[in-house]
């Protein structure tokens, strides 16, 4: 119970982190190729807010999957370090080893990409979000020991890609090396679980029978630890989680794939938002 209680805990200071938590996003916009201007002014493409920005903050200029950002003049325009943006400045995305974060006020915006697609975004959140003071977690179903089941990670040859559909009515692209195989109640399942070369676990997009009562419509998200050396691992279907998408219009949330789709009711982890 304690090391679950650890884990919601964990689990909500993620979705309310600067960047990556959901929950303080105030926008996302999709970038074209070419030139588009940014600042408070109700007339530009971008729209941030007047409390944080001027009315022209700058330009961000796309060619290919590189975003440069331009600071229009007095903009007061800072990087992480707080050190100000004078000149012309190449944005390095969220898929990047080291994102380039901009700062307005307690306005932060960043480029946002996704694997398998060049499609790229301008995404933007508040530091001084209310949500930080006042959100409280999801319901989710008692704590359940059996939900907690091992599986069987079986190789494929070779890995394989999936192009998920993604809740922008885009395309993702995902690397499965092989799947999880398990049984509840004396009945086998399957479960295709994704992971690049860089991932620490499995990462798994899932839709169960729950979906239509109880649980996200869309599906849930679920991570699991590799394998040990004879191939097995532990599902813990107590942590099954909602999708950044289930507390924000601005995500770009990927959809379980067909294979992760289980005739099976979960009664374990995060219940819907009502």
């Amino acid at each position: 119970m304690a090391e679950h209680q650890e884990w919601r805990d964990w689990r909500r200071s993620r979705l309310l982190a600067s960047g990556s938590g959901p929950l303080i996003y105030i926008g996302l916009w999709e970038l074209e190729q070419g030139a588009t201007q940014v600042g408070s002014d109700p007339a530009l493409p971008i729209v941030f807010p007047a409390s944080d920005s001027p009315r022209l903050a700058g330009t961000l200029r796309r060619s290919g999957q590189d975003v440069r950002f331009e600071p229009a003049p007095g903009a007061r325009v800072r990087r992480s370090d707080d050190s100000p943006v004078i000149a012309t400045l190449l944005l390095k995305s969220d898929r990047a080893d080291s994102v380039t974060d901009l700062a307005l006020g307690s306005l932060r915006f960043r480029v946002h990409g996704e694997p398998g697609t060049d499609r790229l975004w301008l995404r933007a959140w508040d530091e001084d979000h209310p949500a930080r003071q006042t959100f409280t977690m999801p319901d989710e179903f008692p704590l359940d020991t059996n939900w907690r089941v091992a599986a069987r990670f079986r190789p494929y040859r070779e890995p394989r890609l999936f192009r998920v559909q993604d809740i922008l009515l885009g395309t993702q692209e995902y690397r499965a090396p092989g799947e999880l195989t398990f049984r509840v109640t004396g009945r086998e399942y399957r479960l295709v679980p994704f992971a690049d070369s860089t991932a620490k676990d499995y990462f798994i997009m899932l839709r169960d029978s729950t979906a239509s009562t109880a649980t996200y419509q869309a599906g849930r998200y679920l991570r699991v630890p590799f394998p040990d050396s004879t191939g097995w691992t532990v599902i813990d279907f107590n942590r099954a989680y909602n999708p950044p998408c289930v507390f924000t219009f601005y995500s770009t949330c990927a959809l379980p794939p067909q294979e992760n789709r289980l005739s099976l009711a979960i009664t374990a982890g995060e219940k819907r938002l009502h």
